[in-house]
């Protein structure tokens, strides 16, 4: 079951928000938690207080707990933005634009929860078998006989008359 949590019109920039969704997309919920509490970012309290809405509504809403949840989905759209006006020289002025965001939070309990040493152990798998492929690969091509080039016939720098 999907259980979701929409903080709207948070006043920070949608790219700077960004940055922390990604790292905590996939992850279980204590694990997210955990990454959000030690991240020196405002997005990082921001998108703590939307996880920590997700879980309020999986445990109320759905009668889920909160230990077999991960986090399906941590999306950052672009909200409204707020256009103001900067004094400059020779009586002009210059835009400012306070941006907002709409962070969304997915959460789901029928994603298997991965961890970093199943995560890890998947990648080398994933190599060796790159590796034995391009080995097999370079061992086929070994066998078959190169084709020579025929040379070309050099050309004198002086024109012939």
């Amino acid at each position: 079951m999907e259980v979701r949590s929409i903080y709207r019109y948070a006043r920070i920039s949608p790219f700077k928000a960004r940055e922390v969704t990604r790292e905590i997309q996939g992850l279980p919920v204590s694990a997210a938690l955990d990454l959000l509490a030690f991240t020196p970012k405002k997005a990082a309290f921001l998108v703590g207080k939307t996880l920590k809405s997700a879980i309020a509504n999986a445990e109320n809403n759905a009668n889920l707990k909160p230990d077999g949840l991960v986090v399906k989905e941590a999306i950052v759209g672009e909200g409204p933005t707020l256009k103001r006006i900067m004094a400059r020289a020779r009586g002009s002025a210059s835009r400012i634009l306070k941006r907002t965001s709409h962070i969304r939070i997915v959460l789901s309990d029928e994603i298997p929860i991965e961890t970093r040493e199943t995560r890890k152990a998947k990648q080398e798998q994933e190599k060796k078998a790159a590796n034995k492929q391009t080995k097999s690969e370079a061992t086929e091509s070994a066998g078959a006989a190169p084709e020579k080039k025929a040379a070309k016939p050099k050309r004198s720098r002086k024109p012939e008359k």
